[in-house]
């Protein structure tokens, strides 16, 4: 299976480098809190299991070698979005973990 080396993230496009020499890139748009992100926050991220995920802390975000390479896009609904983006804006961050579902 392979395994992520390195991540960017720019402000329209996400980019991910595989050990195997592939290359994979992906709107940004598909995954909103990283497109909602500061430079920063999209430039803080960690290789979890093996460099089998790649998980933003900032963001609690969260992706999987095996979901970029089915093409998969953010499962997070709108609902769950909008409790995040308000809780940026009032600056209390997210604490709990969000639960995942279709897109609404």
């Amino acid at each position: 299976m392979p395994y992520v080396t390195n991540v960017t993230v720019t402000h329209d496009r996400l980019t991910v480098q595989l050990a195997d020499g592939r290359c994979m890139a992906a709107p940004l748009a598909w995954y909103p809190r990283l497109a909602h992100a500061t430079p920063a926050e999209r430039d803080t991220w960690e290789l979890h299991a093996a460099g089998q995920h790649i998980h933003w802390p900032d963001l609690d975000e969260d992706l999987s070698v095996d979901g970029l390479l089915a093409g998969r896009r953010s499962q997070e609904s709108r609902a769950s979005l909008n409790r995040w983006l308000a809780a940026r804006r009032d600056g209390r961050g997210v604490t709990l973990p969000e639960i995942r579902g279709p897109a609404a």
